[in-house]
């Protein structure tokens, strides 16, 4: 898992280098720049006598670093050019230091932007500490950068982007290529600055991680999924875990099924279903490998299981809110670990009294529109901080909150916040999410009784995130994310485990 960082954390970071340690700015705006200058050749040394480069440069020290990638550049044999935005009084000290030294290095700067006539651009106008709208000449010109048939670059972050939450702060440049320092910027994890980024590449500049900046934030790799433990020699089915799947209606039993067939497919022992009688035949047909309970005997149920999931197409009836208080009750009181998914999401914000029954073992897993019903907020303003969004829940209740997006983001009662960039657009399909409750339910599983040290439950469920994930990559290599359905993300999940 990587550290992501804040807009504010990236410069107290930056301060604790340069006041703290004693290195200057500058040198780390020279180890920067040469950064996205060996990232530019990577690409274009092939090409280079056919390459024209414009660096497009802000007055800041975002801008600084662009001066410095046009003048590394030219002195390596390419045809580069500067056009400078904004106004030149407002320069810090680090970029009109670059700007003498690119003088002195004879780096033509041009004044009208003919842009026709480049073939990469690369833009350093804002850096991460933008958080007004882009309006003027700036908006003028990131318009006409957007236009153009050209290789595009962004230098630490695309110009327009919120650092924090991704947000498009009134025009955005849409690159391909994005270098970012140090780490990555949590806005180019959650979109839509996470499309605007194009390829990210965190670059070492020299800025390192200090005590003095406490981390939060974390991306989870796919290399973490080596996190999970494999099943023990010497275990049995009951070593592997008992799951109790609280979910479907009178003849409503998809999400029953998918839930179980998650949990089966990463190496849960037992799955019960507690679901309704008309739903028998259907689930014993198409899952025989499951244990149905067609009856009212929850406390058995209970005592039976290591971990509880509620809610996968359950309903909103009075006899489902009945059942699923219940059962967060009991389980409280049983203090076993709780996976609550849709309906179950949906009466909880129709009943808040029930908040009191959630704990750190509970993992909620609201999509944007239950996160809605949950904190009585539209969707809009949910989208417009995804991040500090889950927090909130997650501090509300106590309990661990897997806001599912397409970027999704699990956030801990601690505080600590986890980013997955896995999936793929073929996963906005029905009964992902259900998948997603059985994956979850099933790592969790992974942990009980287990030879290994115990994280807790807040990244046990990011892990589970990342599993999906990569499930739903793997399903979309195989189907296209046209074609895939979530039986196909069940089937990716034990392939993931398999060759991991």
């Amino acid at each position: 898992m990587k550290q992501i960082v804040t807009c504010k954390e990236m410069k107290a970071l930056d301060g604790n280098m340069i006041e703290g340690i004693g290195i200057p700015s500058c040198v780390l705006m020279e180890r920067a720049a040469l950064k996205v200058a060996e990232e530019l050749e990577r690409t274009l040394a092939d090409k280079k006598q056919e390459e024209r480069i414009l660096c497009v440069c802000g007055s800041g020290n975002n801008g600084g670093d662009g001066v410095a990638v046009a003048r590394i550049l030219k002195l390596h044999g390419y045809r580069t050019s500067l056009y400078l935005v904004g106004n030149p009084d407002h320069r810090t000290v680090e970029m009109q230091r670059q700007l003498d030294i690119a003088a002195a290095c004879q780096v033509p700067v041009v004044n009208n932007l003919e842009t026709e006539e480049y073939t990469t651009i690369v833009d350093a106008i804002f850096g991460v500490g933008l958080s007004r709208p882009v309006e003027g000449s700036y908006r003028d010109v990131i318009m006409a950068l957007n236009q153009l048939n050209a290789w595009k670059v962004a230098v630490d972050i695309p110009s327009g982007v919120n650092g924090d939450t991704g947000a498009e702060l009134g025009i955005a440049f849409h690159a391909d290529l994005t270098v970012t320092f140090a780490f990555r910027k949590a806005g180019l994890c959650l979109y839509p600055g996470r499309k605007f980024a194009g390829k990210v590449i965190v670059a070492d500049v020299g800025i390192y991680a200090s005590d003095k900046v406490k981390p939060y934030l974390w991306q989870t790799e796919k290399t973490d999924i080596h996190f999970l433990p494999d099943k023990i020699v010497d275990g049995n089915k009951g070593t592997f875990g008992k799951i109790l799947v609280v979910a479907g209606s009178p003849g409503m039993c998809g999400a029953a099924y998918l839930s179980a067939s998650g949990a089966f497919a990463v190496g849960i022992g037992m799955v019960k279903i507690v679901t309704a009688e008309e739903n028998r035949i259907p689930l014993q047909t198409m899952l025989p490998e499951a244990m149905l309970d067609c009856g009212d005997d929850f406390a058995k149920d209970l005592d039976w299981c290591d971990i509880v999931v509620i809610g996968p197409g359950i309903g909103t009836t009075y006899q489902a809110a009945e059942k699923v208080q219940w059962f967060l009750e009991a389980a409280s009181g049983a203090a076993k670990p709780v996976i609550l998914d849709a309906d179950g999401l949906n009466l909880l914000a129709q009943h808040p009294e029930w908040k009191q029954y959630l704990t750190s073992r509970v993992v909620m897993t609201p999509h944007m529109g239950e996160m809605g019903r949950l904190t009585g907020k539209k969707v809009s303003e949910l989208q417009k901080d995804r991040i500090a969004a889950a927090k909130e829940l997650a501090a509300e209740t106590g309990a661990v909150c897997v806001l599912k997006d397409a970027c999704t983001v699990t956030a801990a009662p601690d505080g600590n916040t986890w980013i997955s960039l896995a999936g793929n657009p073929g996963m906005a399909t029905a009964g992902s999410g259900d998948v997603l409750t059985g994956i979850l339910a099933g790592v969790l599983a992974m942990f009980l009784n287990k030879r290994t040290e115990l994280p807790d439950t807040g990244r046990q469920a990011a892990l589970g995130v990342l599993l999906h994930g990569m499930a739903g990559d793997l399903a979309a290599k195989e189907k296209g994310t046209a074609g895939m359905k979530a039986g196909d993300i069940v089937r990716g999940a034990s392939e993931v485990l398999k060759n991991k």
